[in-house]
């Protein structure tokens, strides 16, 4: 019981800490641990921040961060919600490269921004100011880094649930935060090796294009329709060729999923 007592007395360095009834070691390490936290899923709420505020402090979705559109430049405030080591509410039904059940492996971060809204020239989509990408991008990088999140694992609601989302939108800065070193992000001069001077928007086998995209990651099966087809190309599409995110299977679109796959392997 001394001894015990003279461990406990230097527990900070022992790997020994007194606990409500008991002594826990952890001067043991086990090979198998791995961090719970794999995937970062940045989404859109939707709302004002009030409005996304209420929403996401009540009983039917959480997340665990939450951006304001002005959140501060030198200093940022950026709203934690749900702490890190718990699950939050964020992402519904998903999958990802193999793995369902997303929110038990990521973090979610909600963007305030209006998404989009329908108009007699078709659809507008709202930016997303400046500071505010700013704080997302210190945000991912250290989360990042805390948790040896891979690129390619840093994502889109809607590549994670193609049929449901559409957030981010086309307008998210994948690009902006891919030259911060954030996220996958294909090879420009790979991409045009790849087309092999073909015209950009020329059709290829949809088969192709969707077969590509499933050894990346997404969600693809053989029993989609035509129409859910198109959701999942253009979800890819919105994140890396936003010009045109129509869900065509074409030789520009092919060529990024190769490129991509090339450099960070399939699922």
């Amino acid at each position: 019981m001394i001894l015990l007592a003279g461990l406990l007395a230097g527990c900070t360095t022992s790997g020994l800490e007194q606990r409500a009834g008991y002594v826990a070691d952890s001067r043991h390490h086990a090979w198998g641990a791995r961090p719970r936290v794999k995937v970062v899923v940045i989404h859109y709420t939707a709302e004002d921040y009030s409005s996304s505020l209420a929403t996401l402090t009540a009983k039917n979705v959480s997340t665990h961060y939450l951006i304001a559109p002005q959140p501060g430049q030198s200093n940022p405030v950026i709203l934690q919600l749900v702490p890190e080591a718990q699950l939050a509410w964020h992402a519904g039904p998903s999958f990802w490269r193999g793995a369902t059940r997303i929110n038990d492996t990521s973090i979610g971060i909600e963007l305030v921004n209006a998404g989009y809204r329908r108009t007699a020239n078709g659809i507008v989509w709202s930016p997303f100011p400046p500071q505010q990408i700013a704080a997302l991008q210190a945000l991912v990088k250290d989360i990042t880094q805390r948790y040896g999140i891979a690129p390619y694992n840093i994502v889109g609601h809607s590549d994670i649930a193609p049929q449901r989302k559409q957030d981010p939108g086309p307008l998210f800065p994948w690009g902006e935060l891919a030259k911060a070193g954030i996220g996958a992000w294909p090879d420009s001069q790979r991409v045009q090796q790849l087309m092999r001077g073909e015209p950009a928007h020329q059709s290829v086998a949809v088969e192709a294009v969707l077969a590509a995209l499933q050894r990346y990651g997404y969600p693809v099966d053989a029993q989609m329709t035509p129409v859910q087809q198109r959701k999942v190309i253009a979800a890819f599409q919105m994140h890396y060729r936003p010009a045109d995110y129509r869900g065509w299977p074409d030789v520009e679109t092919l060529a990024i999923a190769q490129a991509l796959l090339e450099k960070y392997g399939d699922a």
